[in-house]
């Protein structure tokens, strides 16, 4: 497995010339936090796009956090995996209780990064996924989601690096999806990464506030 990129602004610069034929076409670029937005804000620059981020929370199961039973973001969006809440045996009070204590921390990280700025409006908008890599494709998925429920029009989902099936993952969700590499066996983001250090709220308030353009 070789190193891809330095960085997440290397990777981000990458990225943002493969989509620089979007520039005419006024879409707003969505960072996935935390990593996705550094990456994000290089597309940005270059396609003189609007920036803005979009979180997703996932739902852990009870006692075993790190599995997934589903995840929420913005506008209402949920999305749950009943296969995954049938086999942990987790009732509908459990879910509902895990949703209102993820539901209060999205709006806490929401206000956290993007401060007193309202959303961009996304309304009959052509809108550009970004994230520093994708694993599963199940955070991406809930952000397509959470974009369209926000009136986006077209969605692509961009990636420096994910696995090679990732855009038959999203079939349904993206309208398109661009990958730099898709390295196989894949086993996870780091390693295609020379510094994959961890991205600080304070890095990612920064970063957003780097590309900044009045909404019409």
């Amino acid at each position: 497995m070789s190193t891809l990129f330095s960085n997440r602004t290397e990777a981000g610069r990458a990225l943002a010339a493969r989509l620089a034929h979007l520039a005419g076409d006024d879409p707003v670029v969505l960072g996935l936090p935390r990593g996705g937005v550094v990456v994000a804000v290089e597309v940005a620059r270059t396609l003189g796009a609007s920036l803005d981020v979009l979180v997703v929370r996932k739902l852990g199961v009870p006692r075993q956090p790190e599995l997934a039973m589903g995840a929420i973001a913005e506008a209402g969006v949920r999305l749950v995996s009943e296969d995954v809440v049938r086999s942990a045996c987790v009732t509908a009070d459990v879910l509902a209780e895990v949703e209102r204590r993820e539901r209060d921390l999205l709006r806490q990280r929401l206000r956290l990064l993007r401060g007193d700025r309202p959303p961009v409006s996304l309304a009959n908008r052509a809108v550009v996924v970004v994230d520093d890599g994708i694993a599963t494709g199940s955070t991406v998925r809930v952000a397509c989601a959470a974009a369209r429920a926000r009136g986006a029009v077209r969605i692509l989902v961009a990636a420096p690096v994910a696995p090679p099936d990732t855009p038959e993952r999203l079939r349904g969700a993206a309208d398109d999806v661009v990958l730099l590499h898709t390295p196989e066996p894949f086993l996870a983001i780091g390693p295609f990464y020379r510094d994959f250090s961890q991205i600080s709220d304070a890095e990612v308030v920064d970063a957003l506030q780097l590309v900044t353009r009045t909404e019409p």
